[in-house]
């Protein structure tokens, strides 16, 4: 039962925000090669979501 909970918390602490990270890097590669497209809009959103799902602030973008 222990190491359940263990495996939890390291999902939730870990893998969680590198996914987020992972998708929101993705995205960013897409867009600097094809430009901006509903797909790369959806993985910025996806990640931001996933984030702020999790208990993390929303990232902060200057100019909104």
């Amino acid at each position: 039962m222990l190491w359940k909970m263990v495996g939890r918390w390291a999902l939730v602490a870990i893998a969680v925000p590198v996914a987020a990270a992972g998708a929101r890097r993705l995205s960013q590669t897409i867009e600097t090669r094809r430009g901006p497209s509903r797909s790369t809009t959806l993985l910025r959103k996806g990640a931001d979501g996933l984030q702020s799902f999790f208990g993390r602030s929303k990232r902060r973008r200057w100019g909104r």
